[in-house]
């Protein structure tokens, strides 16, 4: 993970803190490409501010399994899917250990699947409440991970609730508002967030906290956002709509239909400089702000390559959580801020 800041000022735009040596600017830290030469309109030149993160991730065909088990059984649902391979692989090096079981779809029931020498076979719809039932009578400190499809989100849940297991819901979609009330009436313990990557959580912090205390800072000024994420998603993320309302709130004019959503391949590896080995699995996120006159721009970005930055989010989403289950804490519902907030991440 990388930030790069690039402030071209003269000396005639020197500010307090350039002159407290605060904050040295300098024109050799550079970025690969200026968001705003990939938006469809020219965007004026003038004094430029460019804050970029940018995470990728290693190739790595097998796990590298921990020395010593953290003695946390875990069951990962949807783990027939990529990003459920993803936090398994992360969570075995982790030193969690996978039961042999987890739920799927219809289509995945029966499947026998070998991580590291773990197997864990995938029961469908039919049997799952027994199937979890199970599992959590013979792991009693399990914790349920739950990367499946937006349309099962409201069901796992309520199903979690029911047998009474703790779950990590990393799942998107859903009916929030049910979720949040079905997980507050169960008084089950959960954590529950739609971005697992611990340094996008902190980005987003970070633009809510300076919306909050600086509203009407970039009144007047053109926002133009540009993303660019696998071909399979075709709406606008909810990172990006949690960015823009807080651009919103800072005083920039803005319509969720004005994104610029970037799907086709070809397009994201020449304009917005996608790896190719990762066009099926990242994240590229850019947004642009101009003034009213055309001199001052600031661009923002965090790029992300693979899905490594959300599986080990998820895995100290799942360590803080069974922190929280064994200290008996009175808050049941937690998010990724909160895991950001203990401190204890890997």
């Amino acid at each position: 993970m990388a930030f790069v800041v690039k402030s071209p000022l003269s000396t005639n735009y020197a500010t307090w803190r350039q002159q407290n040596n605060l904050l040295y600017p300098t024109s050799d830290l550079k970025i690969a490409k200026p968001v705003g030469a990939r938006f469809r309109y020219r965007i004026p030149s003038g004094r430029k501010f460019v804050v970029s993160m940018a995470s990728t991730q290693l190739q790595s065909p097998e796990p590298t399994v921990a020395s010593k088990s953290v003695g946390i059984p875990i069951m990962v649902n949807g783990c027939t899917g990529k990003m459920g391979r993803a936090v398994l692989e992360a969570a075995i090096s982790a030193g969690l250990d996978p039961v042999p079981v987890a739920l799927g779809g219809p289509e995945d029931a029966g499947k026998i699947l070998d991580f590291s020498g773990k197997q864990i076979e995938v029961h469908g719809p039919s049997d799952r409440e027994s199937i979890l039932s199970s599992a959590l009578n013979d792991h009693p400190n399990l914790i349920v991970v739950d990367y499946t499809l937006p349309a099962a989100v409201n069901d796992n849940a309520a199903l979690y609730c029911k047998v009474g297991v703790p779950f990590v819901m990393g799942t998107t979609g859903g009916d929030r508002e049910l979720l949040y009330k079905t997980v507050a009436d169960s008084k089950v313990y959960a954590v529950i967030s739609p971005q697992m990557g611990k340094q996008v959580v902190a980005f987003l912090a970070t633009m809510e906290i300076m919306a909050e205390q600086f509203p009407g800072a970039f009144s007047g000024y053109n926002l133009q956002v540009m993303e660019s994420h696998q071909a399979s998603k075709v709406d606008v993320s909810g990172t990006a709509k949690a960015v823009i309302s807080c651009f919103q709130k800072l005083g920039a004019s803005f319509e969720l239909e004005q994104v610029q959503l970037i799907r086709d391949p070809k397009l994201q590896v020449e304009m917005v400089g996608v790896p190719e080995e990762h066009l099926s699995g990242h994240a590229f996120h850019m947004y642009h702000l101009t003034s009213p006159d055309g001199t001052v721009s600031f661009e923002f970005q965090h790029n992300v390559c693979g899905r490594s930055i959300y599986a080990e989010g998820t895995v100290d989403a799942i360590l803080f959580l069974a922190k929280k289950v064994s200290s008996n804490a009175d808050k049941r519902i937690y998010d990724m801020i909160d895991v950001l907030r203990e401190g204890n991440m890997r």
